[in-house]
Parts: C-alpha cells; sequence; structure tokens
C-alpha cells in the first residue's frame, strides 16, 4: 500500500526547519495505536511533513492507507477512507487471515474489493444504525489491514460523516493502526477536536507548523539555489513570502525563469515588483503566462473541474483532443502548476489553483462551468449531484441548481448525515426566483435537518420568513411551525419556541405522529415560564393519545420518555419505574439517539431534585450510549450534565475552567451555555470570587427572564439569593428569592420551590423579622412525600430557622435531620453548609459538639476548594473560641493562618480599593492569580468579602 509519490515539483530536495515536528510525527506512528493532527496554514507543508516522514530508509517500507479529502465531495458515507480503502485490494487478496463478518457491511461501498470482503449485510431499517455498522466494519479492516498507519489529508474538508467516523476511531482504535491527520488551521473548530482530546487511549497529538523563520527561509532558498545567501536577499524574501514554504518555492520558481540561479543572490531589486498581499498571484501568474495560449485555456477549464480534473472530462469541457490536453497538462506539470499523484495531474496547491481559476474571465468561467457540468451529467454512473449543484450554480443555471442541491441534501439524509444535508437545502433556499412549492418543499425538509445540523442560526429567518409570506396547507404549516420552535429552543429562545409549537399543534390533527411528538415537547416543564405543571401534565395526556392514534412505536416512545421527565422533575417515585422500564426497552435501545438524549434528561432531572445517585448512573449510561453511536451532537450536553454531576458531588478541581470553557458564547447550544454559567455562577459563589460570581448570576437571570427560560432561571434567582446574604445584603436576598418563589409558585412545581423558601426565610431572620411562616407551609403541603432529597432538606432547614426562636431543641432536631438527609443523597456541599449551620447553633448555645461540626465543614470546605465558605467558618470558629487546625486534611496547601508575602501585598492593594485588574497590572500577575491570592488571604483571615479587608490590619 505505497503512499504513492509526495506532492512535488518542489524544488528543495531537503526539508528545512521541521526536525522537531517530524520527530514528533515519528513517535507518534511508532506507538500504536495514536493518533496525530498536523495542522497549519495553507501552503505550510503539511502533506510535505508527512511525505517526509515515509521518505526515511527505514520507514519507507511502512504500510500505509491514503485519502485524500476534497472541496467538492460527494455526500456519501466515508468518501476519502473508501479511496484508502480501494488501495488495499492487493493486500487483502495475499492475507489468509478471517475477516471480521461485519466488514461485509462495505464490500456494497467498495465494489472494486468487495471479492475480498466478507458477503454484505442485509440493510438495517435505521439509516444511523446503518452507518453505525459501517463504522465499525471500517474499524475492522482497519484492525485485519494493521501494522499500518492510517492518513488522511486536508480533513477541513471532509464530511460531517466522516468527522464521525473519525470521533468513533478515536474512542476504538485498532491495536496496531496510527492515524495522521492533516487540515488547515484556518479552517476553525473541527467538530472531531473535542473526540482526540478524550480518546481513550490518550489524546491526540497535535503538530502544529509554523511560518519559517528568517534563517530557515535563507537556509531554504540557499539550498535551492545552490549558493549562500547574503541577509540583503534573504530579508527581502522572508518579508515577501511570510515564511510559508510554498510561496517561497514559487518566488524562486520565477526568479529561476529570468536569472541563471547564481545572479539572483545579488539582485534583491527583483523582488521590489512583487506587491506583498499579491506576491503569490504574482508567481502563480508568471507561471501560467509562460505557457502557450491553448495551454493556458485548457489549464483554466481544469481549475474549474476541481483539484484533479478528469483527463476526459477536461477534453470535453476545453473541446480539446485527448492529445492536446495530454501536451498543456504536460507543460503545466514543467512549470510547476501541476504534478502527478497517483499516475493523474493535480493543481499542486489549492491557492495555486484559485488563481489560475480568478485568471479566467467572469464570463468564460461561467461557460466552463456550464459545460463541465453538462460533461458530468453525460457521463454513466450515479449522478455526482454534489458537483453538479456546484457548477450549475457557478453556471447562473439556478434551477438545476436547486434541483441538484436538493438531491445531495437527500442523499446526505439518506445517509444520517444532517449537516450536509441543511449546507446545501439553505444554498438553495437563497436562490430569489424559486416557486413558491419548491420553497416550501425545501423549508420542510430544512427545518427536519437543522436540528440536528445545527444550522439554526441559518434556518430560523428562512422560516419565519416562510410562515409569514406564504399561505401554507394547515398541515404543512404546522410542521414548519413545530420545525421552527424546535430550532428557536435550541438557539436559547425558550419562550418563542414554545409558542411557536403551541401555535403548530392546531394544525397537526391530521399527522398525529408529529403531533404526538410537538404536544411531548410541550409537556416538558423545564423549558418555560408561566405554565402551570398541570398544562404540561394536560399536554402529555394529549400526546399519549396521539401516539396511540398514530400507531407509531417511537412516537410512543418519546412520549413516554416525556412522561418519566415530567413526574422526575416534581419528585414523583413512579418516574424510577418507568425509566426502569424505558431503559430495558429494546424499542428505546435501537434507538441510540434517542437513548442518549433521555438519559442526559433525566440525570439533568434527578440532579434538580437532589438524586446524585440516580444521576451519575443515567449520565454514565448517556455517555455510554452517545460514544458507542457516535453522536457528537450532544458533546456538549454530555460535559454539561459531567459538570453539574461533579458540582454537586463536591468534585471541583479544574470544574470552574471547564464551566467557562462550556459557557462561552461560541458553544453550540444555547441553551446548554447558559446552564453551565449558572453552574459556573454557583461554584464561584462558594470559591470566590464573590463579585465575579454576582456578576455571572446576574447575567444569567438577565438572559434567562429575557428568553423565558424557567430552567435556569429559578436556581439562577435562588443561588444569588443566597449569595446576597453572604454578603450582608439581606433586602436584595428576599427580592431574589421571592421572585424565585413566585416563579416556583406559577410553575405548581414545589420541588424547585424549596430552595426559595428557605432563602427567603433566611432573608426575612437576617432582617430582624420572623416571616415565612405561610410559605414554608405551602411548600410543606405542595412537596408532601416527594423523592426529592434537596427540596426535602431545604424544608427542615427552613423549619429549623422558624423553630429556633421558640423551640431550640427541635431546631436542632430538624436541621441535624436534614444533614443527614443530604449525607445520604452524597450532596456534601450542601452536607457542610447544614453542619455548619447546625454547629454555629449549638456553640452560640454552648454544646460540646458545636466545634467538631465546625471542624467537619471546615474539612469538607477545604477538600472542595470553597475559599469563601472556609473565610466564613473561619470567622464562626474564632468568634467561639474553637481552635482551627491547620493544614487540615484534604485542604489546600497553606502558610497556616498566616498570610504570605504575595498575599498580603495583594490584600494591601485590594483593601486600599484596588481592583483585582489593577492589582494585576501593578503586580505584574494574572487577574486570576489575583483573584486566587484574595480568596486565600479571606479565608485566612476569616473575613466574608474584600470589603473588610479595608477595616481588618492586613499588616
Amino acid at each position: 500500500m505505497p503512499l504513492g509519490p509526495a506532492p512535488s515539483g518542489s524544488l528543495s530536495d531537503v526539508l528545512v526547519g521541521r526536525r522537531s515536528e517530524l520527530a514528533l510525527l515519528r513517535s507518534v506512528i511508532g506507538s500504536p495505536p495514536s493518533l496525530a493532527l498536523v495542522e497549519g496554514e495553507a501552503g505550510i507543508g503539511k502533506s510535505r511533513l508527512v511525505a517526509e516522514l515515509f521518505a526515511a530508509p527505514d520507514l519507507a517500507g511502512t504500510r500505509r492507507l491514503v485519502g485524500q479529502c476534497e472541496q467538492l465531495q460527494e455526500p456519501l458515507p466515508l468518501s476519502p477512507l473508501l479511496d484508502a480503502f480501494r488501495s488495499a485490494g492487493a493486500e487483502l487478496a495475499r492475507s489468509r487471515l478471517p475477516l471480521n463478518p461485519v466488514a461485509g457491511a462495505l464490500a456494497p461501498l467498495l465494489p472494486e474489493i468487495a471479492e475480498h470482503l466478507p458477503p454484505p449485510l442485509p440493510p438495517l431499517p435505521d439509516q444511523r444504525a446503518e452507518r453505525h455498522r459501517v463504522f465499525r466494519a471500517a474499524v475492522a479492516l482497519l484492525d485485519h489491514l494493521g501494522p499500518l498507519v492510517l492518513v488522511l489529508e486536508d480533513v477541513h474538508w471532509a464530511d460531517a460523516g466522516t468527522h464521525d467516523f473519525l470521533a468513533f476511531l478515536a474512542a476504538h482504535r485498532p491495536r496496531d493502526v496510527a492515524v495522521i491527520l492533516t487540515v488547515r488551521t484556518e479552517a476553525g473548530l473541527l467538530p472531531i477536536r473535542e473526540a482526540f482530546a478524550r480518546a481513550p487511549s490518550g489524546p491526540a497529538r497535535t503538530i502544529s507548523l509554523a511560518p519559517l523563520s528568517l534563517p530557515e527561509v535563507e537556509e531554504l532558498a540557499g539550498g535551492v539555489l545552490g549558493v549562500e545567501l547574503p541577509r540583503t536577499f534573504a530579508g527581502p524574501l522572508y518579508e515577501k513570502t511570510g515564511g510559508i514554504p510554498f510561496v517561497v518555492e514559487e518566488v524562486l520558481r520565477t526568479l529561476l525563469e529570468r536569472l541563471p540561479a547564481g545572479e539572483i543572490p545579488g539582485r534583491p531589486d527583483v523582488l521590489a515588483d512583487l506587491a506583498v498581499p499579491t506576491v503569490l498571484r504574482d508567481v502563480v501568474l508568471q507561471r501560467l503566462s509562460s505557457l502557450d495560449d491553448p495551454s493556458q485555456e485548457i489549464l483554466g477549464a481544469a481549475a474549474v473541474i476541481g483539484m484533479t480534473p478528469d483527463d476526459r472530462v477536461l477534453a470535453e469541457v476545453s473541446d480539446r483532443s485527448p492529445p492536446e490536453v495530454a501536451r498543456a497538462l504536460a507543460k503545466a506539470q514543467a512549470v510547476g502548476l501541476l504534478h502527478e499523484e497517483d499516475g493523474r495531474s493535480r493543481f499542486r496547491h489549492a491557492l495555486a489553483r484559485q488563481i489560475v481559476y480568478e485568471s479566467v474571465a467572469v464570463s468564460g468561467r461561467r461557460w466552463l462551468h456550464l459545460r463541465t457540468a453538462r460533461a458530468l451529467e453525460s457521463r454513466g454512473g450515479p449522478r455526482p449531484v454534489a458537483r453538479l449543484a456546484h457548477h450549475f450554480l457557478h453556471a447562473g443555471r439556478t434551477s438545476d441548481f436547486v434541483g441538484n442541491a436538493e438531491a445531495a441534501a437527500d442523499t446526505a439524509l439518506s445517509h444520517g448525515d444532517d449537516a450536509t444535508a441543511a449546507r446545501f437545502l439553505l444554498r438553495a433556499l437563497e436562490v430569489g426566483e424559486l416557486s413558491r412549492d419548491v420553497r416550501v418543499r425545501l423549508a420542510v425538509k430544512l427545518g427536519r435537518a437543522a436540528v440536528d445540523g445545527l444550522a439554526h442560526a441559518e434556518a430560523v429567518p428562512i422560516l419565519e420568513r416562510l410562515l409569514a409570506t406564504e399561505p401554507l396547507p394547515a398541515p404543512l404549516r404546522g410542521e414548519l411551525r413545530f420545525a421552527l420552535g424546535r430550532l428557536l429552543r435550541q438557539h436559547g429562545q425558550a419562550r418563542a419556541g414554545y409558542l411557536q409549537i403551541e401555535h403548530a399543534i392546531d394544525d397537526l390533527g391530521e399527522r398525529p405522529a408529529l403531533l404526538g411528538r410537538a404536544l411531548a415537547v410541550l409537556a416538558a416543564p423545564e423549558t418555560v415560564v408561566d405554565r402551570h405543571v398541570s398544562e404540561h401534565t394536560a399536554r402529555c395526556e394529549q400526546a399519549e393519545r396521539a401516539a396511540l392514534r398514530s400507531g407509531d412505536p417511537d412516537v410512543a416512545i418519546a412520549v413516554r420518555i416525556t412522561r418519566a421527565s415530567l413526574l422526575l422533575e416534581q419528585g414523583d417515585p413512579e418516574s424510577r419505574r418507568l425509566i426502569d422500564a424505558l431503559l430495558a426497552d429494546e424499542r428505546l435501545r435501537a434507538s441510540p439517539r434517542e437513548h442518549a438524549r433521555a438519559c442526559l434528561n433525566w440525570a439533568q432531572g434527578a440532579l434538580h431534585a437532589g438524586r446524585l445517585d440516580r444521576a451519575e448512573i443515567l449520565l454514565a449510561e448517556g455517555r455510554r450510549v452517545a460514544d458507542e453511536a457516535e453522536y457528537l451532537r450532544v458533546a456538549e450536553v454530555v460535559s454539561l450534565v459531567t459538570a453539574a454531576v461533579d458540582r454537586a458531588a463536591g468534585r471541583w478541581d479544574g470544574l470552574e475552567e471547564r464551566l467557562r470553557r462550556l459557557g462561552d458564547t461560541s458553544a453550540t447550544f444555547a441553551a446548554a451555555s447558559l446552564d453551565s454559567r449558572l453552574l459556573r455562577g454557583a461554584l464561584l459563589a462558594a470559591t470566590g470570587p464573590a463579585e465575579q460570581a454576582v456578576e455571572v448570576l446576574r447575567e444569567v437571570i438577565a438572559i434567562a427572564g429575557r428568553t423565558g427560560a424557567v430552567w435556569p432561571l429559578i436556581p439562577a434567582r435562588t443561588t444569588l439569593s443566597r449569595l446576597l446574604l453572604s454578603l450582608d445584603d439581606a433586602a436584595g436576598a428576599a427580592e431574589h428569592a421571592t421572585a424565585a418563589l413566585d416563579l416556583a409558585r406559577a410553575k405548581g412545581n414545589w420541588v424547585w420551590a424549596a430552595e426559595s423558601v428557605s432563602c427567603l426565610v433566611d432573608a426575612l431572620d437576617a432582617l430582624g423579622g420572623r416571616g415565612g411562616a405561610e410559605e414554608v407551609a405551602e411548600l410543606r403541603a405542595g412537596l408532601g412525600r416527594a423523592d426529592a432529597p434537596l427540596a426535602q432538606a431545604a424544608l427542615l432547614t427552613a423549619e429549623a430557622v422558624l423553630a429556633r426562636a421558640d423551640d431550640a431543641g427541635r431546631a436542632d432536631r430538624l436541621l441535624d435531620e436534614a444533614r443527614v438527609l443530604l449525607r445520604k443523597a452524597g450532596l456534601r456541599y450542601e452536607e457542610a453548609l447544614a453542619g455548619e449551620r447546625l454547629g454555629r447553633w449549638r456553640c452560640e448555645r454552648g454544646s460540646g459538639d458545636g466545634g467538631a461540626l465546625l471542624e467537619e465543614a471546615l474539612r469538607a470546605y477545604g477538600a472542595m476548594g470553597a475559599d469563601r465558605d472556609l473565610a466564613r467558618v473561619c470567622r464562626v470558629m474564632r468568634q467561639n473560641g474553637v481552635p482551627i487546625p491547620y493544614p487540615w486534611r484534604g485542604g489546600r496547601p497553606s502558610h497556616g493562618g498566616t498570610l504570605s508575602s504575595r498575599e498580603r501585598e495583594v490584600a494591601l492593594l485590594a483593601a486600599a480599593g484596588k481592583t483585582n485588574q489593577e492589582i494585576a497590572d501593578a503586580l505584574f500577575l494574572s487577574r486570576r492569580t489575583v483573584e486566587s491570592h484574595i480568596a486565600n488571604a479571606l479565608r485566612k483571615l476569616g473575613l466574608a468579602s474584600r470589603k473588610e479587608l479595608r477595616t481588618f490590619p492586613v499588616e
């Protein structure tokens, strides 16, 4: 399985400036299973590095498969990988080892080598299951062919299906296979990067290629010219080319046509005519102008056709004979515009092809695109609909473009590639002169593809405009409204999406399957404000009737999932039975995407109720199914739920940074981004800095309030209430607790209301009153015997606060019951808060075990890194004469109760009123380091906030 010739036409036989990168790449393939990502800008030498690797004498015989991702790739599954497999026929013919029967799934996709594969397998009814089986087959074939190296070039052009396979491969790497991918850095964030980072057998190694330095450009040019280069020439050459090896060689190639090699170093003036922004264009056009007119015309047609033009198509498009085409390609290869690869002429670089393409007059390009499309149409075999769509679009034949773009989308959808389908449909819908019927048909398909295809922002205005301007039949209008509602919800517009789906219900009466799914969405209680839980229950019952009427088992499963979620959020014990029954149901197992989504949603619902044990089990199941089904679309949700579980369990090491990344505005799912910001705000409320926690929580409240998302609006207000109370703002705490309670009361879900009632009672107590008894009684009646440890503990805590003034013993018993309940639930942080409160109460009454409870809370806070809580409990211990052990088991290293010199320096500046950024600038520290020093100082001094530093004798 030879690699084939390197991208040549290269003037230098020696690789310059890549020794460490080459050594790293060598080490990666030397220890399979392994992954390497070679990245850099266009022309930087990614392919050359890989070619150089296998040019080494000891690696020249390495078995390898090579696939090339093309910019114009048909939406067929694993196209570049299948191209690589086609070269393995001889190897398979020689092999005497039996192949895994699952490899037969590749036989229909690889007719050229099907005789060497196991018999084809019977098709599966679910396209996603079929694709998963093809993935398994590809991994089995790689395993059979090993040891080998799989090289995929230009992965930035790969289709979503190939990206999904690579993620699957990262999690199921064959023992003796190394994988090398080349990718442009300007391609942005690849969806496979996260999967590569968390691959079970170790993360991928990234080899980043930077431009050459001035000495390296000098070495490269000197080697090409065969003379020592003076800096008077090397400097301008470096400036003109930016150190990009491909551009350096192209400039030198042009100069060698004008001057003898020995004269060039003494003529830096010849570089002056090359404008910096257009240096590559200048040198490529210079090469092109050296060709005769017929050759230029043929090469222009070749650039229109693609990177590797087919000789027969090129002859037809250029209206030249095959010998004329062959001569023109040979001339272009001689001047370095083309090179030979696998026996075919190929442009040396995508940039060179683009420049040649743009050299053709616009009218000529349109004509060549049309001729190319007609030539491709006339060929036998499957229609290359993606390439036809491209050429018809640039030929100005919009109706032909739309037809082929729709066909390409249909092909992508048939293979489960929703993202590619959405891309083709969006382009088709940009055409202005579409008929109403075509526009509606395309929009309906877009609505189906865009949710999983992640084309939310682009699809929303198209569907909105269509609904506003076109008189549609009710069933179609209902389907489009439902699709729009789902898109809006995933785009973070909770209330707007919910209302769209509500409006769709009346139009879907004749389509019970779709009606059942729409009603199931409306039955989810956590998505929108001002809808009572009784309305959600009624929607769920309607959904069950619609599912029964449809006779569709998949809809029935979806509705049962919603019923379980609805009961789980209310703490109904029946939810456990329903969930267990669904997890054992083969129909759910047969739909891995539905299975994964259900488990993740249930895990979040379990956390809302404080059932950490169930949440961890459900998260593990959801993650396992998502990984096995290569379901990358839920990667962010998996990370979010994992972070939520880790926070609830007290596993906080590195959690804040994870949440910071998840909450980034570039996150795919806006709702997941908002939830992660809530988690980060709650974490900062415990770890500090408090000011940043307040800022994050207020932002979450503002966004959730604007979009109408009841979750995380209720917990954000509750968390902020608790935080403001610790900052001595009891009035602000009462205001947010009341607002959260009003939202939960309007929803009718008392599991969600419990924390806000507890916060309200604490705030009113801090204000000197004894209010909150009515709210506590209301909570007790609403909560009943709900299976919700977090809510039940909050109720017990609120009752303890109310009882304390009249019956301290009863208050202690209630609070201790809450503490034990939280301990059993594994909620370490909430348990520590309850223990601290109980310890403080007992110390204030002189009870002997109060100090032990405070020390226990101290150790728990220290293990979690809850610095703000550490500072508070230290202050309480000092006030009550309880000795503070330093260092405590599980705590962070410190200078005991004494400030380090740097902590003292930072604390003095903070006490003087300097902001964190001002302190960072003054001391040449990062802002994050300043925040850490202030948190440590507050903890050691037993202070609750930086405001107290102003009156505390830091020195």
